[in-house]
């Protein structure tokens, strides 16, 4: 199941953990948080906070051969 839910998402941006900053980034600041409170389902979410409301820019299920065994690191190649 791909699905994300809004529950989910609104659990993510409450608890997450950030483990990636776009200070540069033409949205506006953004950064990729990251859950892994079911350990067979890590979702990441990149959001951009604004002064009156948070841009959420994507919510996905990252892909394991593009990122470490922890969800944490891209894998260079």
């Amino acid at each position: 199941n791909r699905m994300i839910s809004t529950q989910e998402v609104g659990r993510i941006i409450d608890q997450g953990e950030v483990i990636e900053d776009y200070p540069e980034d033409a949205r506006g600041h953004g950064c990729l948080l990251l859950d892994r409170r079911e350990k067979d389902r890590p979702i990441h979410i990149v959001c951009s906070p604004k002064d009156d409301y948070l841009a959420l820019v994507t919510a996905y299920l990252p892909a394991s051969q593009e990122w470490s065994s922890d969800f944490r690191e891209r894998i260079k190649r």
